[in-house]
C-alpha cells in the first residue's frame, strides 16, 4: 500500500473531482487539502511552489508532485492502475488520449464553462458554451449507442476525465434529457466500485435527469 497521497483540491472543481474520483476508484489512501479559490489561495506563494500555474488539482505522492487533472490521471494509472485504465498498446493509448483532449477542450469549454457562468457568475458566453455542449453531447450520444465506454470495452481514464462536468451539465442549464445513451454511460460510471460523486450545487430538474 502506498503512502497517503496529498490531494490539493476545490470541491466545486470538476477537474479536482476527476483526480479524487480516480484515487477512490483505485482505493488509494489520500488526504484531501481544500484550496479556497475564491480567496485566491491558489495564487499564494506556497501553492505556486506546487503548481506555478496556480490551478487545482495537485497531488503530492511521497514527494512526487503532479499537477493538471489529466496528467494526474495518467500518472496514477501508470503507477497504480495496471494496463486496464490506460492501455499500453499504441491504438489503445491513442483512443484514450483522444478523449483526454476532448475533456480539456469541448467538455471544459462547453458544459464546464456553462456551469461556471451559471453557478459562479463569471462573464461567459452562455449561448456559445451551451451550443458547444449540445454539439458534443450529440456526438457522444452516437458514439455511446454502439459501446459501453468511451475508449475501450471497459472503463479507462478517458471515462474518468469526461465524467465530472458532463454529470453536472444541468448546473449550467444544459439538459441531459435528450441523450439516453449518454445518461446510461454516466450511470455505468456511477456503478463502479468505490465511485465518489461530485458535489451538487443545485438539484437538477427532473427533465434534466
Amino acid at each position: 500500500m502506498p503512502d497517503t497521497i496529498k490531494l490539493y483540491r476545490s470541491i466545486v472543481s470538476g477537474h479536482a473531482h476527476r483526480a479524487e474520483l480516480f484515487l477512490s476508484l483505485l482505493d488509494l489512501p489520500y488526504e484531501a487539502i481544500d484550496i479556497d479559490l475564491r480567496a485566491g489561495q491558489q495564487k499564494s506563494e506556497e501553492f505556486l511552489r506546487l503548481n506555478p500555474f496556480g490551478q487545482v488539482p495537485v497531488i503530492d505522492d511521497a514527494g512526487t508532485i503532479v499537477s493538471d487533472s489529466n496528467a494526474i490521471l495518467v500518472y496514477l494509472a501508470r503507477k497504480y492502475g495496471g494496463d486496464a485504465w490506460l492501455p499500453p498498446d499504441p491504438v489503445g493509448a491513442a483512443n484514450v488520449q483522444r478523449w483526454l483532449s476532448v475533456a480539456s477542450g469541448e467538455i471544459a469549454f462547453g458544459p464546464g464553462l456553462a456551469r461556471i457562468g451559471k453557478q459562479f457568475g463569471r462573464p461567459v458566453n452562455m449561448e456559445a458554451a451551451t451550443d458547444l455542449a449540445h454539439r458534443l453531447f450529440k456526438l457522444m450520444e452516437t458514439h455511446l449507442q454502439a459501446r459501453s465506454y468511451l475508449a475501450a470495452d471497459h472503463p479507462t481514464i478517458a471515462d474518468i476525465a469526461a465524467y465530472s462536468y458532463i454529470a453536472r451539465a444541468p448546473e449550467g442549464d444544459v439538459s441531459l434529457a435528450p441523450y439516453p445513451a449518454l445518461r446510461a454511460w454516466l450511470q455505468r460510471i456511477e456503478s463502479l466500485p468505490r465511485f465518489l460523486p461530485m458535489i451538487e450545487l443545485v438539484k437538477p430538474a427532473a427533465s434534466a435527469a
